[in-house]
């Protein structure tokens, strides 16, 4: 599918991935709905790309339902959804002070698995009501999921949870939705330099890059952003998820 001409929505892209994602797509001529719990940060991203930016909860099913609604009234009915929106927590099973926490464990899951659930159910619902291009697609769909899915590491029983959860996910959504012309894939990135890193003492991000084997250094936003450019041109490319890592294999801790 060309991006050039159709709507692309990017969850999370305020900042990281989501904001580099929306760029490189801005940049193949997609028109960009950006979205992000951070509303000023998703009109920072949306203005800079002559898109629409919108306040979601993308655990909300309301809100995002009357989000999809207006991006389609008002950008028309999207082709592309990249959802980036997630957050990690770093907790033992068993620490110090006792069990784990739950409430922490469920809001984990629920922004990282729901929320991309919420978003995907509501905007495939909208693309299968497109007119197909002329290959017979409607739309392309994208979640993030994590290396941590395949090799969690101790402590983040939640977030390689809900990462293995999305990469679950992307075969039999991809089945169900083929039938509407609509692809379903899932990226894995590894370390990459976002906020949630780039927060962390320059020792630490060099520590880290130095276990990539090549290219030894974090991942830059916009490799994310370029894989999902590609994703969407290819056609051939379903019901997969891709690790974009460098070769990086985590250990336990």
């Amino acid at each position: 599918m060309q991006v050039s001409g159709n709507v692309a929505i990017v969850t999370g892209a305020a900042s990281g991935l989501g904001a580099a994602t929306a760029r490189v797509l801005a940049a193949a001529g997609a028109k960009i709905a950006a979205l992000d719990l951070n509303g000023d940060g998703a009109e920072q991203t949306a203005r800079e790309l002559g898109g629409k930016g919108y306040a979601v909860d993308v655990t909300n099913a309301t809100n995002v339902e009357e989000t999809v609604a207006a991006i389609t009234a008002e950008l028309g009915t999207p082709r592309i959804l990249v959802s980036c929106a997630g957050i990690v927590h770093g907790e033992r099973i068993v620490g110090r002070e006792g069990p784990a926490s739950l409430d922490a464990f469920a809001k984990v899951i629920n922004v990282n698995l729901i929320g991309t659930f919420n978003m995907m159910r509501v905007v495939a619902d909208a693309m299968s009501k497109a007119d197909p291009l002329e290959s017979g697609e409607r739309g392309i769909i994208i979640n993030t999921a994590s290396i941590a899915a395949f090799e969690g590491q101790i402590g983040q029983a939640a977030y390689a949870a809900s990462k293995g959860a999305v990469h679950s996910l992307t075969l039999p959504a991809a089945r169900e939705l083929a039938r509407h012309g609509i692809r379903v894939m899932a990226i894995a990135p590894g370390l990459f330099g976002t906020p949630m890193l780039s927060g962390l003492p320059d020792e630490v991000q060099d520590s880290l890059a130095a276990n990539t084997p090549f290219p030894q250094r974090l991942g830059k936003p916009e490799e994310y952003g370029r894989l999902a450019l590609h994703m969407c041109e290819n056609e051939m490319m379903n019901g997969e998820t891709v690790r974009l890592d460098g070769a990086v294999r985590l250990q336990a801790k």
